[in-house]
């Protein structure tokens, strides 16, 4: 949650409240008030010349490409104000989805920039800006410069009884001579006072002022939330399509290494012992039954890949089931407990059977834990996988790591991956997958 000022630094006796007003992020978030209207006046003068100019002259052919660049126009000037509200409201917001032209032509490029929902919305913001800009301008500025105006009020108002002729400043009078100055001990006590509150409120009203423009440059500058999710899942797709080749190049390594060297050595062994068998016998039938034993290893290796790929138990039985049978292989001792009134989505079953796989070989490879625990349910709309072991801790989603790219894997389903793991342990990690009946 943003919080306006920053919090208090250790050991400053000094509140924040007190502190506020002195802070770098009031006096840039006035900045950014006090330029926005001289911008707004530019940017709502240019949105309005070419609103009129280029519907004027739809009628012709001018209108259409003279729109196209006042539209393409509105979006450089969004630039600038991205930047601003990067530079002084210390908001980010990404770059709207570029103009792709269906055709390497001006028409082509003339057609992308109207068909643009941001090009639009960049137009529409210096429409809508200028009025709020007004607004906050005159309101920040009043408010800012009245209250350090009477806060210092002691320090200058000398200048009333030497240079106007009066005692101070005038609250009313008519002109006979008769009024209210603020002039005594007390009345100047009153207005400094006065203008304390005003200014020690003024960065909380500034940053209030400053939530509007925040909400303005995000929802009508930045990518709208169709393109972002477009880009999401454009980003999940490629991670997908990596994670898919790489399991297949793990595939093809394990059968040639494992199963396919296996059966070459034995295909080599079945063919001397086919030419012995008529010379001597006994050596033929012993190589026959060292090429047994052989197609026995062979066919245990296929059955661990395919136990790898997808098991058969989990398409049979389900996550409890093939879970038991998973933590029954691994190296450290495992309590599984599966809460499931039904079964999810084939694809994430078996997602969440890789992701159980992965956790209990970290479990057994680098943990050095003594036991662990495995705890599978349902919640809302998530299914839930939870892996815990006593172990020495320190497990991270740093690059290169195998946690790393299991969460680019969970994430390209709407998936989370969370750990936790200090140095010393306990380690727990916990996978969120969407639920899909």
């Amino acid at each position: 949650m943003e919080t306006a000022y920053a919090p208090q630094p250790h050991g400053s006796r000094v509140p924040e409240g007190l502190r506020a007003p002195f802070s770098g992020r009031a006096w840039r978030e006035f900045l950014y008030l006090f330029l926005s209207l001289p911008l707004s006046i530019v940017m709502f003068t240019y949105a309005m010349v070419v609103i009129t100019t280029g519907a004027g002259l739809l009628i012709t052919f001018l209108g259409i490409p003279l729109l196209a660049g006042g539209l393409a126009g509105a979006r450089a000037l969004g630039g600038l104000e991205r930047v601003r509200a990067r530079a002084l409201l210390g908001l980010d917001v990404a770059d709207p989805e570029p103009v792709r032209p269906s055709k390497p032509s001006l028409m082509g490029w003339v057609g992308a920039v109207l068909k643009s929902g941001a090009s639009w919305r960049h137009l529409l913001y210096a429409l809508l800006h200028f009025p709020w800009a007004l607004f906050s301008f005159i309101f920040s500025v009043t408010f800012w410069t009245l209250g350090w105006g009477l806060l210092t009020y002691p320090l200058w108002r000398w200048t009333f009884p030497a240079h106007l002729g009066q005692s101070g400043i005038q609250l009313w009078g008519d002109g006979d001579g008769r009024g209210a100055w603020l002039d005594t001990p007390a009345e100047i006590a009153v207005t400094g006072g006065a203008g304390l509150l005003l200014v020690l409120a003024g960065p909380w009203v500034i940053h209030g002022l400053t939530q509007v423009d925040r909400v303005m440059v995000h929802g009508l500058l930045g990518p709208s939330s169709l393109a972002t999710r477009a880009w999401q899942l454009e980003s999940d797709r490629g991670v997908m399509v990596d994670t898919a080749a790489a399991d297949l190049r793990r595939i093809e390594r394990d059968l040639h290494d494992g199963a396919q060297a296996r059966l070459a050595s034995l295909a080599l062994d079945l063919g001397l012992a086919k030419e012995k068998l008529a010379e001597d016998p006994e050596a033929a039938a012993r190589m026959v039954d060292e090429a047994h034993g052989e197609v026995k290893i062979a066919l245990q290796e296929l059955r661990d890949l395919a136990r790898g790929i997808h098991p058969a138990i989990l398409t049979d039985r389900g996550l409890g089931p093939a879970l038991s049978a998973l933590s029954a292989r691994c190296t450290v001792p495992v309590t599984v407990t599966v809460d499931l009134d039904r079964r999810p989505a084939a694809a994430i079953e078996g997602i969440a059977y890789f992701t159980a796989s992965e956790l209990l070989r970290n479990v057994s490879r680098h943990s050095g834990a003594a036991g662990a625990t495995l705890d599978v349910w349902h919640t809302a709309d998530r299914l839930m996988v939870l892996v815990a072991d006593n172990g020495h801790g320190g497990a991270h989603t740093g690059p290169g790591t195998s946690l790393a790219a299991l969460a680019e894997r969970l994430a390209a389903v709407d998936g989370l991956l969370l750990v936790d793991s200090p140095a010393g342990g306990p380690t727990c990690v916990t996978a969120e997958l969407p639920w899909r009946g």
